[in-house]
């Protein structure tokens, strides 16, 4: 009875979402999206973001192939004409490489920031495989492979391209964000290709998965988000630092390659620490929710913001503990998928004005009353939402 609530609940909560930004999002002049929404909707900056374009375009597609609800003309356009926007813009003219995208447009599409990191090209990919799913467009699973491609070589072979200078004091790192963002797209361009595509990134998915894996540290009792390449821990502040929904999102990450290749000492380490351990670590015992950043030797962090309560790590642990007790059926995992769900549903959801707010302070108040910006977009909520429907519906089906 409590999964049929949780069910009803997540789908309206979806529906709420996607007509929230269906209705304030579009830019119906020049293309593209809207991610700077306050309280009720209102554009309060045109700036657009090349990686929250990438999301929308990719969530988009997502609803509409999967779920029959969202199968609407409006959508289907949107993702289109979002697909266009990108092809047209994300690019930066001029630059050494062709396959560099700017961080940031103005309306109309020039360019404004490019970052040194792979984000917006790695949301890029997603957008043009999934994009070219609902079309049959071919030319877009190619233009995504072939970005790909230079992903792979900025990550594993050269990374001048990306235009970060080599600087003496500069320590190489392994930062969990890059396996962890290559093995969500070698999974996006796998998903239901046929075999030699599968074969294609089956290397480059085990290193992804070796290098999450060397963040466990602390024997066992941490996952730090920074260790060096060789997967020993770095000193200082960079060294410390933890980011509980970074490592519930790698457990997910990890269940699902887990379940593909049918691995299961790596479910195993998954569940217990990519998703229970960031839990016991990060849960605020007096608060309740999950803490943005912690120090593994109670420090305070260099990021201030490190107290508060995000949207996006809640998002993350309702889709790794229900997926953990999908695949496990164990009842300590569902008891922890109530109590964050409890909590999210409390605190995020606007029930006035429709979508969630995204900043709480530690007691769970709201801090900042916007509903989208340069960091939150049409992604992490309806991802969460969408992901949880599908498992509870697979559960209670399976259970009838």
């Amino acid at each position: 009875m409590l999964l049929k609530e949780c069910l009803t609940h997540i789908r309206t909560q979806l529906d709420n979402v996607v007509d929230f930004w269906l209705k304030h999002s579009h830019d119906t002049v020049h293309g593209g999206f809207f991610t700077c929404l306050g309280k009720d909707g209102h554009v309060y900056d045109e700036m657009k973001y090349v990686w929250l374009q990438g999301r929308q375009v990719w969530m988009y597609c997502r609803l509409y192939r999967t779920m029959g609800r969202f199968c609407k003309p409006e959508i289907l356009e949107a993702a289109k004409t979002g697909g266009e926007f990108l092809r047209k813009n994300a690019r930066v003219l001029g630059s050494s490489n062709p396959w560099k995208c700017a961080f940031c447009l103005t309306r109309d599409g020039r360019a404004v920031k490019v970052q040194r990191s792979i984000f917006s090209e790695c949301f890029y990919i997603m957008a043009m495989d999934e994009l070219s799913r609902v079309t049959d467009d071919k030319d877009l699973q190619l233009e995504a492979e072939q970005m790909m491609e230079q992903i792979i070589y900025w990550v594993r072979v050269d990374s001048s391209g990306l235009g970060r200078p080599s600087l003496p004091g500069d320590v190489p790192t392994n930062s969990m964000a890059v396996p962890m963002m290559l093995l969500c797209l070698v999974q996006q361009l796998t998903e239901g290709r046929e075999e030699a595509v599968t074969q294609k990134y089956k290397e480059l998915g085990n290193w992804c998965v070796e290098q999450i894996l060397q963040h466990i540290q602390r024997g066992g009792t941490a996952i730090l988000e920074n260790v060096s390449v060789n997967g020993e821990e770095l000193p200082g502040c960079q060294g410390r630092l933890q980011n509980p929904g970074h490592a519930l999102e790698a457990g997910w990450f990890l269940l699902q390659y887990s379940a593909m290749w049918g691995d299961d000492n790596l479910q195993k380490t998954a569940i217990n620490k990519f998703v229970e351990l960031p839990y016991q670590n990060g849960w605020d015992k007096k608060h309740g929710g999950l803490f943005y950043f912690l120090d593994v030797d109670h420090h305070c962090p260099t990021q201030l913001e490190w107290n508060m309560k995000l949207w996006w790590p809640h998002c993350e642990a309702l889709i790794a503990f229900l997926m953990a007790y999908s695949q496990t059926k164990k009842p300590e995992l569902l008891e922890r998928f109530y109590q964050i769900y409890e909590y999210t549903f409390k605190h995020f959801p606007d029930n006035d004005s429709g979508e969630w707010y995204g900043y709480l302070t530690q007691e769970g108040k709201v801090a900042l009353d916007f509903k989208g910006g340069p960091f939150k977009g049409f992604f992490h909520v309806p991802r969460s939402l969408f992901m949880c429907e599908c498992i509870l519906t697979d559960l209670l089906a399976k259970h009838n």
